[in-house]
């Protein structure tokens, strides 16, 4: 019994001196070693750097950095998003290939469609003759009034004058009874240029009617028999003749 407590009372005195022991180390620990004071992080200041043209490595690095922290939202126009770049040559097509792979539908199988009321005809006697008869001209009278029609005006050629950068019709004439070298000529267009005195110089010709003829006489016309200058303010003109 008497060694039982004398070990007990051994353990409680070596549990006594090793707490002592820690403290003392705690205590010269701590007034040897000062604390650390804890400092708040200061933000990163805002830097520049320049990156120049050239193909270097250290340039192509700054500029795929400035392009991934564009803060430029991806609605805005951006080289990723948008552009107007050629199509590759596999993709374009011309006009005549862009439907290559469709194949025709003719609606009708002959060349030419038949000619319809200029032979004899004579008139149905039954009821099938009728169908036939309507059958071989099926489109026969489409685009037909049978209403009177007013003759057109006879007119040796008509005139147009718009003033340049405007759609709006100066001048629209009619020329009756007046003389052309040819009846047949397509549409001719000159450039005139008009100041307070009349016209300067003569008509430029931008689109002839096909017959040098024909240009020289409006031409001349124009300017000496009608007096385009006289009837417009001075500016610069369009001047269209057709038949």
């Amino acid at each position: 019994m008497r060694i039982g407590n004398l070990i007990v009372k051994r353990r409680v005195w070596v549990a006594a001196g090793s707490f002592l022991v820690v403290t003392v180390a705690w205590w010269a620990w701590t007034r040897v070693t000062p604390p650390v004071p804890v400092t708040a992080q200061r933000p990163s200041a805002p830097f520049v750097r320049l990156a120049s043209v050239g193909s270097g490595r250290t340039d192509e690095i700054l500029r795929e950095q400035a392009e991934l922290f564009d803060p430029t939202p991806l609605f805005f126009p951006t080289e990723w998003n948008y552009g107007q770049r050629a199509l590759p040559v596999s993709i374009g097509r011309e006009p005549e290939q862009v439907f290559p792979n469709f194949e025709a539908k003719l609606v009708f199988t002959e060349p030419n469609m038949k000619p319809y009321g200029v032979g004899p005809s004579t008139a149905p006697a039954t009821l099938p003759d009728v169908l036939v008869q309507g059958n071989e001209a099926p489109l026969a009278g489409f685009g037909q009034i049978d209403t009177p029609r007013e003759p057109l005006s006879e007119r040796s050629a008509f005139l147009e004058v718009r003033s340049v950068g405007s759609a709006k019709i100066v001048i629209g004439q009619a020329f009756k009874g007046l003389t052309v070298p040819r009846p047949d000529f397509a549409p001719l267009e000159f450039l005139v240029v008009v100041s307070s005195a009349g016209v300067v110089g003569e008509p430029l010709l931008t689109s002839g009617s096909g017959w040098d003829e024909v240009d020289a006489f409006f031409r001349s016309y124009l300017v000496k028999t009608y007096r385009l200058g006289e009837r417009l303010i001075p500016g610069n003109y369009r001047v269209i003749v057709g038949p």
